[in-house]
């Protein structure tokens, strides 16, 4: 299909409207959904008849372009044509400025409502003593609370991991206290020698963070979460 030809699907029910604005058109609901560049609108529209809806949704019918036109500036509106590919093309009557200003707020309001979480890492040791636990604990906080989804790792070394089950009581420990900011969105899994789990921000936190202070802390630097496993970390065992 060529670049900017419309795509419609169709629906049994009613024809409902919109107008394209840049690069994308959708209908949200009806029989025509349309993803074309933009449309014609009033004297742009040189076909002789055209099938009209009226700004409240309701089908007028097939008229002349011209009388369809003259209906939509008696009324102070535009005539806009949706469906250029219909027999004949489909026009709405409404308000071009107004649709695509709707347009441009309902697609920010979109963007605003989607969560782009960047995957951060933590790595702890099995045998990790409660002051570096702790120090590690108000780093993932912190992280958390910066929007970033938390992996966390337990590096198991040499004869360690025999002991699997030590790391999986870590990272169930781990979960319970970041449980007023986080979710577990992968439960604890082992791969090679490390195990690791990874928590994602809650949207409305439960309550405050169960390490970090309010004030007086500087900002971990942490590694992404893709490091390599062999990579040493400071943790006490």
């Amino acid at each position: 299909m060529p670049s900017g030809d419309p795509v419609f699907m169709r629906s049994p029910r009613r024809v409902s409207c919109g107008v394209a604005f840049g690069d994308l058109f959708l209908f949200p609901t009806g029989e025509y959904a349309i993803a074309a560049r933009p449309l014609r609108v009033n004297d742009q529209i040189r076909i002789r008849q055209v099938r009209v809806i009226d700004d409240d949704g309701q089908q007028l019918g097939i008229m002349a372009t011209e009388d369809a036109l003259s209906r939509a500036r008696g009324a102070g509106l535009d005539l806009i044509e949706i469906s250029p590919n219909a027999q004949p093309p489909v026009c709405k009557i409404g308000d071009h400025g107004r649709m695509k200003y709707e347009l441009q707020k309902k697609e920010k309001d979109t963007r605003k409502k989607q969560r782009h979480f960047e995957l951060k890492e933590v790595k702890l040791r099995p045998k990790i003593e409660q002051h570096d636990y702790e120090t590690k604990a108000r780093m993932a906080e912190r992280l958390l609370q910066d929007g970033s989804k938390i992996k966390v790792t337990i590096m198991f070394r040499g004869r360690e991991i025999t002991y699997t089950a030590f790391g999986k009581r870590l990272l169930d420990r781990m979960a319970e206290d970041m449980t007023p900011l986080a979710i577990v969105e992968r439960e604890a899994k082992l791969e090679g020698k490390n195990m690791f789990m990874i928590l994602a921000p809650r949207a409305v936190p439960l309550g405050p963070p169960k390490f970090s202070t309010t004030h007086g802390h500087e900002k971990p630097t942490v590694e992404p979460a893709d490091t390599h496993s062999d990579e040493r970390m400071t943790d006490s065992v």
